[in-house]
């Protein structure tokens, strides 16, 4: 009992989970209903991971939404983003979940679905056809510059 405890306690020790701390970039397939367009938007997460926890803000081109629900276990992300979509003259507010893997690259392989959506402003159901859509893309970590300068 005692070899099998220490040998969980070594192999814990050598593999620990990855760091998700940083702030990454992507472009994500860009949809209007569910049908993928040949065009791309521009994506921003940043991330602080304390633990198992993650936290942090996800950017876009109009706005930020923090992350929410965010955990990591061992090279994998789960995270929840509440953030606002425009579409026509319909502002909603929608419910995105993140997943993903840390690439040997140092990338993060992610997929995002769009759970759920309401209206913005009185927060009435949203019809939206392309809803539970797997929009699956590639984060790459910003190398953080400002340790280099500090020496």
């Amino acid at each position: 009992m005692r070899k099998l405890l220490l040998a969980g306690f070594l192999f814990a020790s050598i593999c620990p989970a990855a760091d998700f701390t940083g702030t990454w970039l992507g472009e994500v397939p860009f949809t209007f209903n569910g049908d993928f367009l040949r065009i791309t938007q521009q994506i921003a997460i940043k991330l602080v991971q304390s633990g198992s926890i993650v936290t942090g803000k996800q950017y876009s081109d109009y706005d930020s939404a923090p992350v929410s629900e965010g955990k990591v276990k061992g090279d994998k992300i789960d995270f929840i983003v509440v953030a606002q979509e425009q579409v026509s003259n319909q502002i909603s507010q929608v419910r995105l979940h993140f997943t993903g893997d840390l690439n040997p690259d140092g990338t993060i392989e992610i997929t995002r679905v769009r759970e759920s959506a309401s209206n913005a402003t009185n927060g009435g159901a949203y019809q939206y056809r392309g809803a539970n859509v797997k929009q699956t893309f590639i984060l790459k970590k910003i190398p953080d510059t400002r340790a280099e300068t500090r020496r």
